[in-house]
Order: C-alpha cells, then sequence, then structure tokens
C-alpha cells in the first residue's frame, strides 16, 4: 500500500513538474512576443454582464515607457479583434482556445472590442448583446484566468 501511495505521489509531482515547465516556456514566449516587459506588468481579466474587460497595468505608476508600449499593444490588440484578426491570441494560446472560435466567427459588430488608455496601462472592453456570444467571451476569459490568474483590475 505505501509503495502505491508513494507512486502516486512521485507521479503527481512529476505531472506538475511538466505543467509547471510548459508554463515557464510560455512565460518565456510571451516575454519574447510582447511589446511590454511581462515581469513590469499585471495582466488581468475579468467577466462582466455584457463580455468582459482584459486590463494590462505597470506595477510601477512612474514606469511611463512600459505603460506607453502596454497601451500600444492593448489598442493594436483590439483593433486586430474588431477586424477578426486573432492570430496574436493563436500564437500565446492555440487555435482550440474555449470560445475562440465562436468570436472569429462572428460577424462584424457582433462583438465590440473598445480600447481605453489608463493612467498605468490600458484595456479592452469586450461586449455582445447576443448570448451564444456571451457564453464564448465568458469561456474565453475562464480559459485566459486559467492560463494566467486574474490580478485585481484597477479603476475599469
Amino acid at each position: 500500500m505505501l509503495a502505491y501511495l508513494l507512486v502516486l505521489f512521485f507521479a503527481a509531482a512529476e505531472a506538475q513538474e511538466s505543467d509547471a515547465g510548459k508554463h515557464a516556456a510560455k512565460n518565456t514566449d510571451a516575454h519574447q512576443l510582447l511589446p511590454y516587459a511581462v515581469d513590469r506588468a499585471l495582466e488581468g481579466f475579468v467577466k462582466t454582464a455584457n463580455g468582459g474587460i482584459m486590463q494590462i497595468i505597470a506595477k510601477s505608476d512612474n514606469d511611463s515607457q512600459q505603460i506607453k508600449r502596454m497601451q500600444q499593444y492593448l489598442r493594436q490588440t483590439a483593433e486586430e479583434y474588431g477586424k477578426g484578426d486573432f492570430s496574436s491570441t493563436e500564437r500565446f494560446h492555440g487555435a482550440n482556445m474555449p470560445g475562440l472560435a465562436q468570436m472569429k466567427a462572428a460577424k462584424a459588430g457582433e462583438i465590440k472590442y473598445q480600447y481605453k488608455a489608463l493612467n498605468n496601462g490600458g484595456q479592452i472592453v469586450f461586449s455582445t448583446e447576443d448570448p451564444q456570444l456571451l457564453n464564448a467571451l465568458h469561456a474565453w476569459i475562464d480559459a485566459q484566468i486559467k492560463e494566467h490568474g486574474s490580478a485585481g483590475l484597477s479603476e475599469h
């Protein structure tokens, strides 16, 4: 019995190390692909009644260079999403991310992607009136939270 429990323990520990390694590799990729320093930013997602919010803020309010880079990234991302271009999300998370196929299939204007600059970063507000697209947005946000965690959102 003890041998069986030890095998289970070590198998679970190995699986956790493997997951941690995959997450570290994704974080390394993010550091290389994003225009801002990931280690100097907080990224958060929250669901709302009509969609959700993605927010990236600087850990330091005085980090003006990083804040500008975050704002530029979010502005560009909102524009791309509005055109149905989710290639940046697919590079980070793959094409099978929950909700992504429905977001890509949405007609122009069915989902709104509004960029807003904040003093310490920026955010994208996602909104829709379509219940199926709302479910897709919420599934996508849940997957983002699972992947990134969710820092507390400021002044949204």
